[in-house]
């Protein structure tokens, strides 16, 4: 099967929207402080043996949570195949995991997104939209706009007959902290062409989803 690259629209926007312009950034050294402080604000004695190295285990975690901001959708979306042999059937991701930091608290809401589109010419390989749903997941987000941005850099690159995106979480801000309800799932949804047209195809891609 031969790739086609083909140049993706999004690539210069979805870039710039990364990091946005909010001046010089941190230093690693000011972000490390940044860490004692907080953990002096909780109460904590910053000095102690178990705290010394966790400004820095702490900043090595958040540039792997967050690493999507360094990451670009279109960067996986830019190769499609074309030689399928004429399928124009529905292409299923099904219970792809992921995990993302509420913007609002900074902690994490964990669930399974599902990915659905109907080719108009090539397919992405599978791997590449998972890995689109890591490039938005991890960095801040709300549920509702991590679904949007997923739908919009597939929808630009693929310019599918049809998308459908559905996420399934658990936030942890209302699990651990204020309400504490543990076990509430939050569904979000997105459908463009014939699953925003049609409701038997929305109901079809759900019957997929739920068996």
């Amino acid at each position: 099967m031969d790739a086609v690259v083909k140049a993706a629209n999004n690539k210069d926007n979805d870039k710039a929207a990364q990091r946005p312009d909010t001046g010089p950034r941190p230093t690693r050294a000011e972000a490390e402080e940044a860490v004692r402080t907080l953990l002096a604000y909780v109460g904590e004695d910053v000095t102690r043996e178990g705290l010394l190295d966790t400004p820095q285990r702490v900043i090595r975690a958040y540039e792997e949570f967050f690493k999507g901001y360094g990451e670009a959708a279109a960067d996986y979306l830019g190769t499609t195949f074309d030689e399928v042999n004429g399928y124009d059937d529905i292409v299923l991701l099904r219970d792809i995991p992921f995990y993302s930091h509420c913007e609002h608290h900074m902690v994490p809401f964990i669930g399974h997104a599902h990915i659905a589109y109907y080719p108009k010419g090539g397919v992405v390989g599978l791997s590449k939209l998972a890995r689109v749903i890591d490039v938005y997941a991890r960095r801040l987000q709300t549920q509702e706009n991590l679904s949007a941005e997923i739908a919009a850099a597939i929808e630009t690159a693929l310019q599918p007959r049809g998308l459908a995106v559905m996420i399934e979480a658990e936030h942890q801000c209302m699990s651990l902290r204020g309400v504490q309800k543990a076990g509430v799932t939050t569904v979000t949804t997105r459908f463009t062409g014939v699953f925003r047209e049609n409701p038997a195809e929305q109901a079809r891609f759900m019957m997929l989803v739920r068996r």
